[in-house]
């Protein structure tokens, strides 16, 4: 499958790059791309929701009423959880909601992810470019070449680049990431992927494996 190339003006430089089919152009597996996102998601959440149980409640311990005799039914302390300030039956407790994902299923699931922003026309290749220091004007005008200033975009450069980064920390709808940080749901999360050619090997050889 060839990508015709964008410099960062937004106009066609008159190449093109071959993308791998087996990364690109595979039949999307939802269910793996169901899985990955549900497990990044999971991981995302702190997991210290925390309610006092009966013990932890601060009160007396003492018995609040006799036992026979009052009409009422039996009760032995103020933390009972039927009272009112009492402690809260199964409530809560600190726990992980991570769970485990083999590497093939997630490799599968981004090579997913990648083919179905190429079937909705959602992938731009685009030439390295830099800035000579951080400038957010200079990324906004970059956005507006690509006619992305007002949609969700996603930027994967091929190795670490602080002055781009820098560039587009302050804006909502764009963030900048490497070949090796790329998910799922950062892919499925943009409405248009942006991968500068650099980054096009790094992610076809961690995805052909």
């Amino acid at each position: 499958m060839e990508v015709k190339v964008l410099d960062f003006n937004g106009k066609d430089t008159g190449r093109k790059v071959q993308l791998s089919d087996s990364v690109f152009a595979i039949e999307p597996n939802k269910h793996a791309v169901y899985l990955d996102v549900k497990q990044y998601l999971a991981n995302q959440r702190q997991g210290n929701h925390k309610s006092k149980e009966r013990a932890e409640v601060a009160g007396s311990t003492r018995k609040i009423k006799k036992q026979k005799g009052t009409g009422t039914a039996r009760a032995g302390s103020a933390k009972n959880p039927l009272f009112k300030g009492g402690g809260t039956v199964f409530g809560p407790r600190p726990r992980s909601y991570s769970f485990k994902l083999n590497k093939n299923l997630k490799r599968l699931a981004r090579k997913s992810a990648l083919s179905l922003k190429v079937k909705e026309s959602g992938l731009v290749v685009l030439e390295d470019f830099s800035f000579e220091v951080p400038n957010t004007k200079n990324f906004i005008n970059v956005l507006s070449a690509l006619g992305l200033e007002s949609k969700k975009s996603l930027f994967v450069l091929g190795d670490s680049n602080k002055n781009v980064y820098l560039s587009s920390r302050n804006l909502k709808t764009s963030s900048v990431i490497t070949s090796s940080e790329l998910s799922t749901y950062a892919i499925l999360n943009a409405n248009t992927l942006v991968v500068l050619e650099s980054a096009l090997d790094g992610i076809q050889d961690n995805l052909s494996k």
